[in-house]
């Protein structure tokens, strides 16, 4: 099929400011989470993904967009079975449930809310929840095999504004890893302002581009991440709808992100303005701060593949873990087929007998690692490091290694 059509965009998802400037291009990629079950890989579609950043606003933004309905309608990644991420969506809840006082009045609203695996923490603590998730497959789970309400939209103001007039509004919206994702920023602003009862709050997190730049972190740019948030910019699009960032943390997750906490107000918090003093210190606000960004991603795929083409000459067998869409970006990027890694393994069922995108590598179950005991373990997945080296450990006492290619190559 070849590369797909999906016109350059200059102008800015969030201010609508013209003249945005690419920073970086990692060329004509396949949909990072569109794992095949047949076919060739020539012939599935390929998209422009190059990275381009907002003078007026600040915001680092993709220059093409895919059709959500294309990407999302029918999804494959489920978040229940990575047990980092239950980890830290129970955390959460328990943190909000008692600093929010949170219970059988209260209502916890989860944007993209995936098979549950979040919302059913407060559920289980007697708060009542509605998650809005646009893939019916992964809504029918939350449903069906959790009990957990679930709705199968794309949200933004003219949801929010239905469930309101259903009566429906909330103390605590949720939007955990999806704001990125957003084509139509303001109207999922827009939804939120609606939507919070008085005195609520909505806890976002998003990958932080600062540290996407600090750690190279470069796979986790794919089509479906639209942007790639600083406060300045998350700051700049909630004033716009009458909202302030009255916190904000930083997390590890996802290889780090911000987790923010949006309401109504005057006046943005403490923590905000410190960190965008540091901002603004750094220079997160300027063009000139990301043109480094583009040697240094260069860099890991010179290095990766000089490695990788070592190893294979002296004979050495290359496995995979990790089947997550950055690992569909860094095959591809470097130009990894079959010829050189022979499997990615994943825990996921749902990606199992399938392939990793563009490249024709099969995804195989775990198992497969100690039946062929490749000689090196390519792990994909980097932000999850520690949990697969803890899973593999028996791969590793039988003289197996593993292989980490971002930010750095480290072989361990």
């Amino acid at each position: 099929m070849g590369i797909a059509t999906a016109p350059a965009r200059t102008r800015c998802l969030s201010c609508d400011t013209e003249g945005i400037k690419e920073i970086l291009s990692l060329g004509s990629l396949p949909l990072a989470n569109a794992y095949p079950a047949g076919g060739a890989p020539e012939d599935e579609p390929r998209f422009p993904l190059e990275v381009a950043f907002c003078p007026a606003c600040s915001l680092v933004q993709l220059r093409h967009i895919v059709p959500p309905e294309q990407m999302f309608s029918e999804y494959l990644y489920f978040s229940s079975y990575s047990a980092s991420m239950l980890r830290h969506a129970e955390a959460l809840a328990s943190l909000l449930i008692n600093e929010r006082t949170l219970g059988s009045e209260s209502l916890v609203v989860e944007v993209a809310s995936n098979d549950g695996y979040l919302l059913q923490y407060f559920q289980k603590a007697g708060v009542p929840v509605l998650g809005i998730e646009p893939a019916a497959n992964i809504a029918a789970v939350a449903r069906d095999e959790k009990s957990i309400p679930t709705i199968v939209e794309f949200f933004g103001r003219d949801v929010a504004s239905r469930l309101v007039a259903e009566g429906k509004r909330a103390n605590v919206m949720l939007g955990l890893n999806v704001m990125a994702h957003v084509p139509d920023l303001n109207g999922f602003m827009s939804g939120i302002a609606t939507m919070l009862a008085p005195g609520g709050v909505a806890v976002i997190e998003a990958p932080y581009v600062r540290d996407m730049v600090d750690r190279t972190e470069f796979d986790t740019i794919y089509h479906e991440h639209l942007c790639y948030f600083s406060v300045h910019a998350v700051a700049a699009l909630a004033r716009r709808h009458g909202l302030v960032l009255e916190r904000v943390e930083r997390v590890s997750i996802h290889g780090g992100s911000l987790r923010l906490f949006v309401s109504r107000g005057e006046r943005h918090g403490e923590t905000t303005e410190q960190l965008l003093r540091e901002e603004e210190a750094l220079g997160l606000t300027h063009e000139a701060y990301y043109r480094d960004f583009r040697t240094a991603v260069e860099r890991v795929r010179d290095d990766l593949n000089a490695t990788l083409a070592q190893l294979r000459a002296s004979g050495k067998t290359i496995g995979a873990y990790g089947a997550a869409a950055k690992g569909g970006i860094l095959l591809n990027y470097c130009g990894l087929t079959l010829s050189t890694v022979s499997f990615v393994a994943d825990r996921s069922p749902h990606k199992q007998g399938r392939r990793m995108p563009g490249c024709g590598i099969p995804v195989v179950g775990p198992e497969v690692i100690a039946e062929r005991q490749p000689d090196y373990l390519l792990i994909l997945i980097w932000n999850l490091k520690d949990e697969v080296v803890r899973q593999e450990e028996s791969y590793h006492r039988r003289g197996g290694r593993f292989i980490l290619a971002v930010p750095r190559i480290e072989i361990q």
